[in-house]
């Protein structure tokens, strides 16, 4: 019995661990300036400033594609797979709403200053 209860213990510790250290990376990789990931049918982070002249990059990390549109036509990438990343270069100051096409309530802006 006591056996088991450690058992038991040691799994769910271990599981917890590997999340946490999952989720760390996740988050590290969407804290650099520039990154956004596409992870539970979701943008993180949701509103993302940068400079003119600055390069955002999108990864999906889910296991369905996302696309990555801006509504005005300015910019779509193809269908993004799990891992797979999309770039594009912002030259302009301005604000740019950003949309999954094939999830369109997937909603991020990008302030460009």
């Amino acid at each position: 019995m006591l056996n088991d209860f450690i058992r038991r213990g040691c799994f769910r510790l271990c599981v917890g661990a590997a999340f946490l250290a999952g989720a760390g990376m996740l988050s590290a990789w969407a804290e650099t300036p520039g990154q956004v990931v596409i992870k539970n049918f979701m943008f993180s982070p949701m509103a993302l400033t940068v400079k003119a002249g600055s390069t955002v990059t999108w990864k999906n990390l889910d296991g369905e594609p996302h696309t990555v549109v801006n509504d005005a036509g300015m910019f779509r990438s193809a269908a993004l797979d799990q891992n797979d990343t999309y770039q594009y270069r912002f030259d302009k100051p301005g604000v740019y709403n950003v949309f999954c096409g094939i999830h369109p309530n997937m909603k991020e802006t990008i302030t460009v200053q």
